[in-house]
């Protein structure tokens, strides 16, 4: 995505100065975090903010412990947060991961009622739709079918659609994805799925439907990604009396 000003919440923003300080190795796997107390205090915040911050940071999985334990710095940043809206190229590189892709697909053609609905638009208008093999360190783990807004998609035909980020590159061309709408659901791997991912049919998958909108709340783009369900898991963090969960979505243990 491309970078610009952003205001960010007290908890966000604390959460983002941990979190870089994780990713740099200032703060190593293992160590603890600073307590509670010390955390307010240089913040200049309160004890509920610096805990909102912490939530994030544990559904994201770099932190471990909480109810009275000393959180601890866990291996670093092995989830996709669904609290931001982060390309899976941005994702794979901030976790020392090598991402690629292969794209199958960038057609033009009308729009379906299913996408007609999810961007707004009269169904047979004209739309983009492409469908890419995603790849972390060689090895397939995601399945993109995304459909794009007719303005929104021809600037894709001169994109590097297996070289990088589709959003960082739309994002170079003016295009700016300011907020998503999320669904996570399980589903059968079907025969074309089965093959590009490399499991056998039937095999369960998690699928991400996603509706990407425009600063102003114009839905840009609707997307269904299928994840291989034994190199993803989901994690959900609830806290009572805190508001919003953190949900992330992480690289599972014995990934591929």
């Amino acid at each position: 995505m491309p970078s610009k000003a952003v205001h960010l919440s007290r908890h966000a923003a604390i959460a983002q100065a941990l979190r870089e300080q994780i990713r740099s190795g200032e703060l190593t796997p293992g160590s603890p975090l600073p307590s509670e107390s010390q955390l307010t205090d240089r913040f200049a915040v309160s004890r509920g903010t610096v805990r909102q911050a912490l939530a994030a940071l544990r559904a994201e999985g770099l932190i471990a412990g909480g109810r009275g334990r000393v959180p601890v710095i866990r291996r670093a940043g092995l989830a996709q947060s669904f609290d931001q809206l982060v390309s899976f190229s941005l994702w794979a590189r901030q976790i020392g991961r090598n991402p690629s892709a292969r794209t199958f697909e960038l057609t033009r053609r009308r729009c379906d009622p299913e996408a007609a609905e999810q961007l707004a638009i009269e169904p047979g208008a004209p739309i983009f739709f492409y469908t890419r093999l995603r790849l972390l360190d060689g090895a397939p783990v995601l399945v993109e079918r995304a459909t794009f807004v007719e303005s929104v998609g021809r600037l894709l035909l001169d994109c590097d659609l297996d070289g990088g980020s589709v959003y960082e590159q739309l994002g170079q061309r003016g295009v700016e994805f300011a907020e998503a709408q999320q669904t996570i659901c399980a589903i059968a791997a079907g025969a074309e799925d089965a093959a590009l991912l490399e499991v056998a049919r039937r095999s369960p998958l998690l699928e991400v439907r996603r509706r990407a909108a425009a600063p102003d709340g114009t839905p840009l783009e609707w997307s269904r990604d299928r994840y291989r369900a034994d190199a993803f898991e989901i994690t959900l963090h609830n806290q009572h009396a805190l508001p919003g969960a953190g949900v992330a979505l992480r690289a599972a243990r014995n990934d591929h």
